[in-house]
Parts: C-alpha cells; sequence; structure tokens
C-alpha cells in the first residue's frame, strides 16, 4: 500500500446523494429558538431562505439526492485527488501515512463551491433572482460568485473589512465572475451606518457581515441569502468530500486512524470528517479532530449556548460552541476561521464526545505551512494550515510512539490568493495571540437573558 500517492476516482464514482450526520447522532440537535426560547418553524426562516434549502435544514434523512444540474457541475472539478503526503513524511521521519484530500482544485480555489453551486440551484428553482452573503477570508464570496454565475442569478457579497484590505484578489476574482463585493461594515446597510459610526476603524467581523447581508435579502422579494458554513444544509452539502475520501481509501484498502480538519464556521471540518463520524456511531474506531486559531477558541473555550448567528440578532438562536455574537476577533489572517460561533450540528458532536479540538496559534500554523508547501509542493490557505500544523503534530506523535498510523486531512484550499500573509510571516510581522480570558469573558455579556439549551 506505501505504492499509493495519489488515489482517483472516476466521473461515473460521484457520489450521487449527500450524507446527512443528523440521522445518526445519538440524541437529537437542540431545535432553532426565538428570543422566548419557542421553537421556530420553516415559516420564521421564509423571509431568508427558500422553502427548499429550509427543508433541507430541518432533514433528518440519512440521504438526499444531489440534483442532476448540480452534479453536472461538480463534474468540471470533482471528484478531487486524493494524496499521499510522501515528501512531508520523509522529511519529519514519522511511520505514519499522511493523505490529504485536495479541495484547492475547484475553480473558486477551496470547498466552498460544493455548497455554492447547490445553494444557488435550490435558489434558482424556487425563483430567486438574487442573492446576498458574508465572506470572511474571501472563499465563500468567490464561490458564491462562481456558482451564481453559471446558474443565472446576482451575488451581493459584504466582504469582512480586514479581509477586503489583505486579500485584494479575492474581491478581484468575485468581479471576474460578476460578483459585488463591498467591504463590511459598509454604508449601504443601516446597522453598517450604525458601527461605522461607533467605531469607524473598525476590522468588522462575520457577524456584523451577516447582519448586513441579510438585511438587505428581507428587502426585497426576489432576493434571499446565501450562508458559507454554519447551518445545516451546508454541512449536508459539504459531505460529497468524506463520501469521495472513503470511496478513494476503499479502493487500495486503507481506513484512517485520524481524520483532522480546521474549523471555523465548521463547513469543510464537517465535510471531511461527518461521513467517517457514520461509521464511529456504527462502532469504528477513527479519531476526528477539529483545529481552530488560539485568537478564535470557539471549540476549545466557547460555552454551548443558544446565540444569534449575526452582530443585530436578525436570525433565529442556534445551539452552538459561540464567544457571543457581539465578538470582534483580533484580525489574524486566517479570515475564514474568525466566526464567533461554531456550527450547531459540530457543536452537537463535540458534545458527545464523537470529535476533539485543539487551538493553534499562528505562527506554528505558518512554519507548518510553509514546511508543506516545501516539501508536498502545493501552498495552503492560512485556514488550512491550521489543519496542516495538527497532521504534524499528530505525525510526531506516532515516531515518538512507533506506530504506523493512517492520517487524513481535508486539504480545505490554495494560499495564491493570500500571499501577503506569507509575506507578513517571512518578514516577521506575524505574532501569536491568544485570547485575553477578560476579553472572552466580555464577550460573552451579550448572551445574558437569552435562552440556555438543554443539557447533551
Amino acid at each position: 500500500m506505501s505504492e499509493w500517492i495519489k488515489i482517483t476516482l472516476t466521473e461515473d464514482e460521484l457520489p450521487k446523494q449527500w450524507y446527512n450526520l443528523n440521522a445518526d447522532f445519538p440524541a437529537p440537535m437542540p431545535p432553532p429558538v426565538d428570543l422566548e426560547g419557542n421553537p421556530i418553524g420553516p415559516d420564521a426562516l421564509a423571509p431568508v431562505f427558500p422553502m427548499n434549502i429550509i427543508e433541507q435544514e430541518m432533514c433528518t434523512d440519512r440521504w438526499v439526492d444531489i440534483p442532476q444540474e448540480v452534479l453536472g457541475i461538480y463534474k468540471i472539478w470533482r471528484p478531487t485527488p486524493l494524496y499521499r503526503a510522501r515528501r512531508l513524511e520523509e522529511h519529519l521521519g514519522t511511520p505514519a501515512k499522511i493523505y490529504y484530500k485536495n479541495e484547492g482544485v475547484s475553480p473558486a480555489g477551496s470547498h466552498k463551491p460544493n455548497s455554492a453551486v447547490a445553494q444557488a440551484y435550490y435558489n434558482k428553482a424556487f425563483g430567486i433572482k438574487r442573492l446576498t452573503t458574508e465572506t470572511g477570508a474571501g472563499q465563500w464570496g468567490s464561490a458564491l460568485s462562481f456558482a451564481t454565475h453559471l446558474i443565472g442569478l446576482e451575488c451581493k457579497i459584504f466582504m469582512v473589512r480586514i479581509s477586503f484590505t489583505q486579500k485584494p484578489f479575492r474581491k478581484i476574482m468575485m468581479k471576474v465572475w460578476g460578483g459585488d463585493c463591498v467591504a463590511s461594515p459598509s454604508q449601504e446597510t443601516e446597522i453598517g451606518r450604525r458601527i461605522l459610526e461607533e467605531d469607524p476603524n473598525t476590522p468588522g467581523s462575520l457577524g456584523i457581515a451577516i447582519s448586513e447581508a441579510l438585511e438587505q435579502a428581507v428587502q426585497r422579494e426576489d432576493t434571499r441569502y446565501s450562508l458559507g458554513s454554519v447551518l445545516n444544509h451546508v454541512m449536508l452539502h459539504q459531505s460529497i468530500i468524506g463520501l469521495e475520501a472513503k470511496k478513494q481509501f476503499e479502493k487500495v484498502g486503507i481506513y484512517p486512524d485520524v481524520v483532522v480538519g480546521c474549523a471555523g464556521g465548521g463547513s469543510n471540518f464537517a465535510g471531511m470528517v461527518f461521513p467517517f463520524l457514520a461509521d464511529k456511531a456504527a462502532g469504528r474506531e477513527v479519531r476526528i479532530v477539529a483545529t481552530e486559531p488560539a485568537a478564535c477558541p470557539t471549540l476549545t473555550r466557547a460555552p454551548y449556548v443558544y446565540d444569534a448567528g449575526d452582530v443585530a440578532m436578525m436570525t433565529p438562536l442556534l445551539p452552538m460552541h459561540s464567544l457571543g455574537h457581539a465578538f470582534i476577533p483580533e484580525p489574524i489572517h486566517a479570515g475564514g476561521l474568525r466566526y464567533h460561533g461554531m456550527a450547531p450540528m459540530v457543536s452537537h458532536a463535540m458534545n458527545h464526545g464523537l470529535i476533539e479540538a485543539h487551538a493553534i496559534e499562528q505562527i506554528e500554523c505558518y512554519e507548518s505551512a510553509v514546511l508543506w508547501a516545501r516539501t508536498e509542493g502545493f501552498i495552503p490557505a492560512p485556514e488550512t494550515s491550521h489543519a496542516i500544523a495538527q497532521v504534524i503534530r499528530e505525525a510526531k506523535r506516532a515516531k515518538e510512539e512507533g506506530k504506523e498510523k493512517v492520517i487524513a486531512m481535508n486539504w480545505s484550499g490554495h494560499g495564491l490568493m493570500d500571499l501577503s500573509g506569507y509575506d507578513a510571516f517571512f518578514e516577521g510581522r506575524l505574532t501569536d495571540y491568544q485570547l485575553p480570558e477578560e476579553q472572552r469573558l466580555r464577550s460573552l455579556l451579550c448572551l445574558e437573558g437569552l435562552p440556555k439549551p438543554p443539557a447533551s
């Protein structure tokens, strides 16, 4: 088995259904609720999402068919290859075998189009003409611009201001695909103007950008909102990553001992690991590891609460590990991991001991990313570097223990649009940052008076 460097699937082997972990949880997830703690129904979400997306959000079926039009667009880049990182293994001198699912081969350069194409399709089928959204590092905004152009929708993107400045080529990518991208907070919404008046120098946050996108979405009948992470239907669409990976491992008679993914809102992590969690729920032994920034530690240091998905509290309250909807993260370069809350499904998996989580500081992540590029060739996105750092830790542990382990990772995107972060690293302008405890406690004050989820 040591001969395998690249494991591929044919178009005919592309999964035809998405997998829904909701069917295999040991206990049901708490529902979204309103400010009084009452569970919400589909009608409460109708001004924001089309009903066909709402049905997926509340679905508990194990398998959901992928529409033929979505599969047709997926085939532009899917199935994606599963590689073995032989040169990294040799550099580390580890007995571990390291495999990575390369989602950077998509047109947008990340895993994000897996859900962007699906969401654009369902909105178009429902008669929607225009989508609004937010984006952190710009990967989701790029993916949705790509998807909406192919399917025939308009796209408005509110990009977190610090990333809008740090990553100029991302907004150009969006423009190439017809997306209209502005820095958030902006002067185009009431919430944006209010926040800028309070703090003209704010770096912005995903919570703010979501509020702006939601504000515009509910103002027009022909417009709906699209979210690139966190929600159940996004986790569903992304499951194609892990489903393909399982097929690829089966082809060569291998099964991973450890599966790793970086986690911000939860989309790429869930996409890779949820199909393996189905095996874990059935009794198979496998460790599932999430990695996040020490500057935004939702899984490792945030309580499990009901919280809004945005700063203006326009969303229902979701059961999730959260630092508080008013949390403004430090402007680290992993912009896609700077969200205040973790996906309810990922949070629920954490609460039931199905996954573990580690927070890593950005210097170790960039060192790991540079080592990866100098051994495996591909330059990782800053978000992906968090997964790589954990993989290197796992490989070193295998060496210390003298154990042959199979480590699998979701390589969630390339870093060719993020080279300014590498430049800052090489010039010594990046520093490590752990969220201070006093700031963490202060950010949680916005949760006072909100309903509490039931104990898991």
